[in-house]
């Protein structure tokens, strides 16, 4: 595996826990109302989008499982489209799609870049 695909593969792994951390035990409610929390999610999202976009094109091809385009395409939403972000789609991302992507990228990153 290319060093630098391990780098934003790790960052990506990283990124995602904080931003699954920060919603564990927050209701949908909580996200609506807590401006900051909705801004940590949104910029970890964005990291996370961004980090996705620097993996080699061969890497994403031998991890299908991973939604590439799905990951930078929110982050390309939010960073250009941010006076239209959806905070209920963010919301899901935060906690349903995104305790999927960290288990995946745990099957991906070795435990010493983790």
């Amino acid at each position: 595996m290319p060093k630098d695909d391990i780098v934003y593969l790790g960052h990506m792994l990283d990124m995602t826990r904080k931003a699954v951390a920060r919603v564990v035990g927050k209701s949908r409610d909580d996200f609506e109302t807590d401006e900051d929390l909705r801004l940590v999610v949104a910029h970890l999202v964005q990291i996370i989008g961004e980090a996705a976009a620097q993996v080699s094109p061969p890497m994403r091809q031998a991890h299908p499982e991973i939604p590439w385009n799905q990951i930078t395409g929110i982050r390309h939403h939010i960073v250009h489209g941010y006076m239209s972000v959806d905070w209920g789609i963010l919301w899901r991302v935060a906690t349903c799609n995104l305790p999927l992507l960290a288990e995946a990228l745990e099957r991906i990153v070795p435990p010493d870049e983790a």
